[in-house]
């Protein structure tokens, strides 16, 4: 019922949005593109992000419904960070590439990888095991690289393997990979609603 409603909803501000033609003088005050359709007509053009419909969610007991919410916890709590690694990977990268020296970019490197340290390693401590393993998945699913192969191409293969082997000890792996149409749909599900804003 709620998804219904929420079709038509969505539907209707569609189609009310992009096929209402008004004048170009009132389209151009509200800062939105415009397409040009005739002399004195014109028509709102907008791109909307995509959206996704899935059918409700149906629980076969109330465990396995208690560890579906469990995983919506831990993908609100582990994509934020999963996206601020993405974005640091971005400026790190085209900002190393202005550096004129390895040296130079091996210094800003350990100081990016001491700072990030001092920043977050106390948030990631409060993590538990399953949000730990999730981030890492979660990495993968934004960089479209694993976590060990991001660290070994900063920091090197020989400190990536230290990492992945201390990871190893508590169970977890850094060359583990999304597998959102398998074993990660529940999350890639939930991931997809949080960025709607659904959930």
């Amino acid at each position: 019922m709620k998804t219904r409603l929420l079709s038509a909803i969505l539907f209707g501000w569609f189609l009310s949005v992009c096929c209402l033609e008004t004048k170009a003088q009132s389209i151009s005050r509200q800062g939105i593109p415009d397409f040009a359709s005739g002399q004195n007509d014109t028509l709102k053009v907008m791109t909307l992000n995509d959206i996704y419909v899935y059918p409700p969610q149906a629980f076969q007991n109330p465990a396995e419904e208690e560890k579906y919410r469990k995983l919506i916890r831990d993908v609100k709590k582990t994509l934020p960070y999963a996206k601020i690694i993405y974005s640091t990977l971005i400026e790190t990268y085209e900002y190393i590439m202005t550096l004129p020296t390895k040296k130079e970019r091996e210094a800003h490197l350990k100081r990016m990888e001491k700072d990030l340290y001092a920043e977050y390693m106390p948030v990631l401590k409060k993590m538990s095991l399953s949000q730990g393993k999730l981030l890492i998945k979660l990495v993968d699913r934004e960089c479209n690289q694993s976590s060990y192969d991001l660290l070994k191409a900063f920091l090197g293969p020989f400190r990536a393997g230290f990492w992945n082997i201390f990871a190893g000890i508590f169970g977890a792996s850094l060359k583990s990979t999304w597998d959102p149409n398998g074993k990660d749909a529940a999350a890639e599900r939930i991931v997809e609603l949080v960025e709607m804003g659904v959930l």
